[in-house]
């Protein structure tokens, strides 16, 4: 009894102390707007590179090109509830690639969520167009959202005057990737497939799928549904070469429509054609038959296509990555450096 009184007492004197040390600690108040501006260019000037080059928002109503005013409200639905929609486009050697397709899904997941845009689909690329253009990247990422919009703390938007578009570019490089990573089977619940299948802000449980593979060493993860069934990783989907030298893509009608996978099955029937793979399908495939698999990747974006080399510690195929990956990778960067109107728009740099 004497022991836990002690550990008690030591209890109590650490709460105190923190307590005593709380009462120390000042908390400063901005005096006006130009101090506080000052502060936050203290912040961005000791920065050697600028990654977000450029800045949309409706509520600003223009483009900024000072990263110490690219913020949105508090007050935002998309902070506080949740309730906002993204997608994201590369820009790659001066060209948006594949814009109307990622646009367009915006929409479509705009719509699922209940958000109505305060522009047309015309006005948004235009939007997006110009940004990239006062950005100057010639390659990197475009990101944006719909928001339900500013206006209040309350559950439902009905009180908010009107939603809200922002848009950033990031500049990064990328490069095509030749190296294969190791994954996991994650233990994180995926998302039901009203929410998979809209682009929403809701990435909580695509967070905890990376952490928890990196936590492993691993990558990243593949989410497997109730059924057993492969579904996608945490934002990118999932494909497989089989012995039979069959391309297969998981049923997307519990994931997300990438705009990238769909692409990539528009491309990989040239090798069909080369006799260099049997068929290319989409399907159902469970767990067993999907780590059967000679050779797997992932695919989306910002990569576009990723070589995956283990998974759960165990080799895919022979453990290295597969010729026919690179192959079916080679195609989609050929898409991006070089391929039809209709997929790249030049940025009209000024």
């Amino acid at each position: 009894m004497a022991a836990s009184n002690s550990s008690f007492d030591q209890t109590s004197a650490a709460v105190a102390a923190e307590a005593k040390n709380g009462e120390d600690f000042s908390v400063h108040v901005f005096s006006s707007s130009a101090e506080l501006l000052e502060k936050l260019h203290e912040k961005w000037n000791s920065v050697k590179q600028q990654p977000y080059p450029a800045m949309y928002s409706s509520v600003y109503g223009g483009i900024i090109l000072d990263p110490a005013m690219m913020v949105i409200p508090m007050d935002d639905h998309m902070v506080h509830r949740g309730h906002g929609v993204f997608d994201t486009a590369i820009i790659f050697d001066g060209y948006l690639y594949e814009l109307d397709v990622h646009i367009n899904r915006f929409l479509r997941s705009a719509s699922k969520a209940r958000i109505a845009s305060p522009f047309t689909f015309s006005e948004l690329k235009s939007i997006l167009i110009q940004l990239s253009a006062a950005s100057k990247c010639r390659k990197g990422t475009l990101r944006y959202w719909l928001s339900a919009g500013p206006g209040n703390f309350l559950l439902s938007p009905a009180k908010c005057p009107t939603s809200a578009f922002y848009a950033v570019v990031i500049d990064e490089d990328f490069t095509q990737c030749k190296e294969g990573v190791k994954v996991i089977t994650s233990a994180i619940p995926m998302k039901s497939p009203l929410f998979a299948t809209m682009k929403n802000v809701n990435y909580l449980p695509n967070v905890l799928s990376v952490m928890e593979a990196e936590d492993k060493g691993a990558f990243s993860s593949i989410w497997v549904d109730e059924k057993g069934y492969i579904a996608e990783g945490p934002n990118v989907n999932v494909a497989f070469i089989n012995s039979d030298k069959e391309l297969i893509l998981p049923s997307f009608d519990k994931i997300l429509s990438g705009c990238t996978a769909m692409r990539f099955l528009q491309l990989a029937p040239k090798l069909v054609e080369q006799g260099r793979l049997k068929c290319v399908k989409i399907t159902d495939i469970t767990v067993e038959e999907a780590k059967e698999s000679t050779e797997m990747m992932y695919v989306g974006s910002t990569l576009p296509l990723l070589p995956i080399i283990m998974w759960d510690e165990k080799p895919i195929g022979n453990g290295e990555v597969g010729e026919l990956t690179m192959a079916l990778s080679d195609l989609l960067w050929e898409d991006m450096a070089a391929g039809p109107e209709s997929q790249r728009i030049p940025v009209p740099y000024a």
